[in-house]
């Protein structure tokens, strides 16, 4: 199978300075952010510093306005512009990726099929998160014949109930919020014989910028007038589990300014809060950290996949398999800010995995 990688591509014109945005800007503004100079930038570009400044200074003529400020000995900073720029392209990465990678993978398949070489490939339809994200990615980097699809919780255990895929990756809360969730997909995933396959366990919470400075420390606190709150979208595991924790506090949603407001991924909610665009979100920790903001746990669940008997035996699912008990895929897990994969690997039928 072709491995297909797509990624977002910006385009900006101005008619009046007859010139276009130059290739590469946004990926260098965006290390010299992460990197806090242009020289380390273009060092990690593999582009020379003469080159580097060209793209700026083509940058700069474009918007008509400075992208960068120098000063000797303190390295590069990025004008309010160039700012915007950066954290508008992680917003679009965070939003998009995910559907990207589906996208690929569907196309990847097509392409095999009308070559004539289509192989039995593994359909696996999961809630996004960033253990599941590294497992598959690691199975279709080995060549396995694997077709993957984003969803939310409840679209992924609907689509393994219609046998559109092998299996579906959906999380479970660990503690009280665990029944509501098994009552609401048990309307998909009430098959007897189903068999829960564990990944990761995983932390949710509040995220906030770094240093909190609204002062937000509970989810009572969401309802103060002042704050900007961004959401997981309805259907999602996140705001199923939101919407029970606030209702076991007596939390009315719609007190919350902005809950209807809403990203695709955990990642699109971190970056909305980093860019100022939010007060406070409630995701993952990962994604939190990622955009270095601080982060109040509120609940821990578990990241499964689940899959009728017979799919154990698809190759691909043997070889997720062995991957998912080897230390040092587990060590990689486990380096995910708030993922403990200690049980990864774990086969048990529904009707026992969650006693």
């Amino acid at each position: 199978m072709p491995q297909i990688t797509l990624q977002p591509v910006w385009t900006i014109r101005s008619d009046a300075a007859g010139s276009s945005l130059p290739p590469r800007l946004i990926e260098l503004l965006c290390l010299v952010q992460q990197e806090g100079s242009l020289l380390a930038a273009c060092q990690a570009m593999g582009l020379s510093y003469r080159h580097g400044w060209d793209l700026v200074r083509n940058g700069e003529t474009l918007f008509n306005t400075t992208l960068l400020h120098m000063e000797r000995g303190k390295g590069s900073t990025l004008s309010p512009l160039a700012e915007k720029i950066v954290w508008a392209d992680h917003r679009i990465r965070a939003r998009l990726q995910p559907v990207l990678d589906s996208v690929a993978s569907e196309l990847g398949h097509e392409i095999d099929r009308i070559a004539g070489e289509a192989p039995d490939a593994f359909r696996v339809h999961a809630s996004h998160g960033f253990s599941i994200e590294k497992l598959l990615e690691a199975l279709t980097s080995a060549g396995q014949p694997l077709a993957r699809r984003y969803a939310t919780s409840s679209a992924a255990a609907a689509a393994l109930r219609d046998e559109q895929c092998d299996a579906c990756g959906i999380h479970v809360p660990l503690g009280p919020q665990q029944g509501r969730m098994l009552t609401h997909l048990a309307q998909w995933l009430h098959e007897p014989d189903l068999q829960v396959i564990d990944i990761a366990t995983r932390r949710q919470g509040l995220m906030v910028p770094a240093g909190n400075p609204k002062k937000v420390y509970e989810l009572a606190d969401l309802v103060r007038e002042d704050l900007r709150f961004i959401n997981r979208p309805a259907g999602s595991g996140t705001r199923f589990l939101l919407e029970g924790l606030l209702q076991d506090q007596g939390i009315a949603s719609g007190a919350i300014r902005g809950f209807e407001q809403s990203e695709d991924t955990h990642a699109a909610v971190a970056a909305c809060v980093a860019s100022g665009l939010a007060d406070v979100g409630f995701g993952l920790e990962r994604p939190a950290r990622y955009f270095q903001l601080d982060f109040m746990p509120l609940a821990s669940e578990r990241y499964v996949l689940v899959c009728r008997p017979a799919a154990l035996q698809h190759p691909v699912a043997q070889a997720l398999l062995r991957l998912l008990a080897d230390t040092g895929f587990r060590a990689s897990i486990n380096a995910l800010p708030g993922y403990d994969a200690r049980a990864a690997g774990s086969v048990t039928p529904w009707s026992q995995a969650f006693t």
